[in-house]
């Protein structure tokens, strides 16, 4: 609700797009039917109540907070099962004998002379002034006393609490997240802040709601996020009010109309903004504080960007990609988030569906066309980011180098082509003017000269005397255009008005968005797109009004996508509340200048199983070393001096078959890699994955090994 503008989110073109509903505003144009939500309300709200009053503890980062129990930063001592279940029973069976012998006599009345000393004469035998009764009772209590003095020492010797700890209580323990003790002043399902702030009614209709079923997760979390647009003083509070008094929990809608996604695979909590994408492995590598927690991402540690690397078959789309883009687009019915997801037809990157923009490149039902331009009217923006789609693999992988040259060509065409027909050139005919066609360029000239355009002209004299000139870069421009003028590609990148293209400029607003790339047959021309995407993303993010919408780009095998100007790119995300999600195969597909670049960009870096030992190598860098403790441990043979030892050495030998030794043990401090190479490639199960992570505060967590599929 935070963000302005409420057009239909399906009417999104390169003019303005589509923008949730806030309760001081109407729809340009109307939202098409809700759907039937994937998870339809309860008869009663005791599970979302249940769900919304669930503990959510601060934690390290990555870890699934919802129902969370933290754990010491260090591992306790631990004394093995089997040692501490025996030592127990001999205590029991130690102080069980100990009182058998005190009872039967066999070692003195010793133990009664305390009785003696503190307990009077006449209140001991059978004519005591306590009677026969009394007297019965002061005995048997005295042998109690002494029989619990033996029981607490057997339990203290035993470690009779740890044991009840480990083996009984767990037994025996609710989940946490069933564990909803609130009161009304911190329940959340209250809206106490709302009644604070005087909007008792709105309050309490939320809460009405909640309490019949008819509330859900994005319900609550897109309501917030209204809330936060008054309290920043976009809407006003008898706006709001008014908005949830009328619709109740389906105020402030999505432009969509939509309340939750067709359906869900992963888990998802809203209250946090995390997904749970598996479980850190109780592993001695893992620190102690993350052993057997759930592993999960949010808008926190994606702000810093997110590299996969893995082979295929290793999971990057079914257990990575396919939960974020689920779990962005319920931010965005929310209003929290935009989201971009691209990738191969037929990738399993969600339903249609769950996307108000759905782009299918090279498939003539496509009700969508993508801008080639990003929606731009500037010439020389729109050369920059059309560049390095074209030719930005080409460039020099050094960091340090940029495609001036050919965003100098471009613009000199651009330009004039703009201020002659008011648009941009379409494919066909940037590929001729890129080919130095004299059709083309004749009638650029003569609409330039009529209006008097002389700064243009010389643009357009500049680029006709550089064609054919040694070094001139208009070629491998004109032949990498080439691979967009197909007959598969005729009906898409229209500039004429007649199709629905869809900009990156859309990024102001909750827009979720699915692009399919033409991957089978059009290999090149596919990673050229992905290039223009990533760019335009880059570009656009960085010039928002309002960056308090979380955006995300999820592309979907990023194989020739990494240039030196998409790493500066991603730099920059973390300013603009913005990250990108990127997946290879193997890091072979980033030009080795720009692997170390690129790791180091991103702030999330995860290996999956199966990666070769060179890419290993590159994670083993980048993670860098630990100090860790070493053991060392010697066995010496033992030299019997005297015959009697030589005598019990000979029957050691004879029974154990081998000689006596004594072990000497030596530990020391030592700095090793994290993760080696080696164990990268090898020790990694299937199904796994090594993820470091970095929050947008800086906040670090070490690499972690995840079970992916728990």
């Amino acid at each position: 609700m935070d963000s302005d503008g409420t057009q239909d989110a399906r009417g999104t073109h390169a003019s303005p797009v589509p923008r949730p509903a806030g309760p001081a505003e109407v729809p340009a144009m109307p939202p098409r039917p809700p759907r039937a939500p994937a998870t339809p309300p309860m008869p009663d709200g005791s599970a979302f109540l249940t769900w919304l009053r669930a503990p959510r503890p601060d934690a390290a980062p990555g870890v699934w907070r919802f129902g969370h129990r933290p754990r010491p930063a260090e591992e306790p001592e631990e004394i093995p099962a089997r040692q501490l279940l025996s030592g127990a029973l001999i205590a029991f069976l130690v102080g069980w004998l100990i009182w058998s012998l005190l009872q039967n006599g066999y070692i003195g009345t010793w133990w009664w002379v305390p009785f003696d000393l503190i307990v009077p004469d006449a209140w001991r035998g059978g004519d005591s002034d306590l009677g026969e009764t009394g007297t019965f009772v002061l005995y048997q209590g005295y042998e109690l006393l002494v029989a619990l003095a033996i029981m607490v020492g057997a339990a203290r010797l035993g470690r009779w609490g740890e044991v009840w700890r480990r083996f009984v209580t767990p037994r025996f323990r609710r989940p946490e997240a069933q564990e909803t003790r609130t009161t009304p002043e911190d329940d959340p399902a209250q809206w106490n802040e709302l009644r604070a702030a005087g909007a008792a009614d709105a309050a309490e209709r939320l809460a009405a709601e909640a309490r019949t079923g008819l509330m859900r997760d994005v319900d609550h979390a897109r309501i917030l996020r209204a809330w936060q647009g008054v309290r920043t003083g976009r809407h006003s509070l008898a706006t709001f009010s008014g908005a949830v008094l009328k619709d109740g929990s389906a105020a402030c809608l999505h432009p969509s109309g939509e309340r939750d996604l067709p359906a869900r695979l992963a888990r998802h909590d809203l209250v946090t903004g995390q997904v749970r994408l598996g479980t850190t492995v109780d592993d001695a590598r893992n620190p102690y504080a993350y052993r057997g927690t759930g592993l999960a991402l949010g808008p926190d540690l994606l702000g810093t960007s997110l590299v996969a690397v893995g082979p295929a078959g290793s999971g990057k789309t079914g257990t990575v990609v396919r939960p974020l883009a689920e779990s962005l687009c319920l931010h965005a019915l929310a209003g929290r988030a935009a989201v971009v997801v691209v990738g191969a037809a037929g990738a399993g990157l969600g339903p249609a569906d769950a996307y108000d923009v759905v782009v299918r490149i090279g498939n003539q039902d496509s009700e969508y066309d993508l801008d080639l331009y990003g929606g731009t009217t500037d010439p020389d923006e729109a050369a920059a980011v059309l560049a390095e789609a074209l030719v930005g693999d080409l460039a020099d992988p050094h960091p340090g180098s940029d495609s001036r040259r050919s965003t100098t060509v471009l613009a000199q065409l651009l330009g004039p082509f703009r201020a002659v027909h008011g648009r941009f050139p379409s494919v066909p005919e940037l590929r001729q003017l890129l080919d130095g066609a004299p059709g083309p360029f004749a009638a650029l000239r003569q609409g330039l000269q009529e209006t008097g355009q002389e700064s243009l002209l010389r643009e357009l004299d500049a680029r006709e005397r550089q064609m054919g000139q040694p070094g001139d870069v208009g070629g491998v421009l004109g032949d990498r255009v080439a691979l967009l003028d197909r007959p598969a590609f005729a009906g898409f990148f229209d500039t004429s008005g007649q199709t629905r293209p869809f900009t990156l400029k859309a990024l102001d607003h909750p827009v979720r968005v699915r692009i399919d790339l033409p991957q089978r047959g059009h290999a090149d021309a596919s990673k050229m797109l992905a290039r223009l995407v990533l760019a335009q993303f880059t570009a656009s993010v960085a010039v928002r009004e309002d960056r308090s919408l979380f955006a995300c780009l999820l592309l979907d095998d990023a194989t020739g996508v990494v240039t030196p100007e998409a790493v500066r790119g991603i730099q920059r995300l973390r300013s603009g509340n913005a990250g990108v999600v990127l997946t290879l195969r193997t890091l072979d597909d980033v030009a080795r200048p720009l692997r170390g670049p690129l790791l180091g960009a991103t702030g999330c870096r995860m290996a999956l199983s199966g990666v070769t030992p060179w890419d290993g190598q590159d994670f083993a860098e980048v993670w860098g070393k630990e100090w860790t403790e070493a053991r060392d441990v010697t066995d010496r043979q033992i030299i019997a001096e005297t015959p009697a030892g030589k005598a019990v050495h000979m029957l050691r030998r004879v029974i154990t078959g081998k000689a006596p030794t004594a072990r000497a043990v030596t530990v020391r401090q030592v700095e090793r890699e994290r993760w080696s190479a080696s164990e990268l490639a090898h020790a990694v199960p299937a199904g796994h994955a090594v993820l470091s992570l970095t929050d947008v505060k800086g906040e670090h967590a070490p690499p972690l090994l995840v079970d992916l599929r728990g």
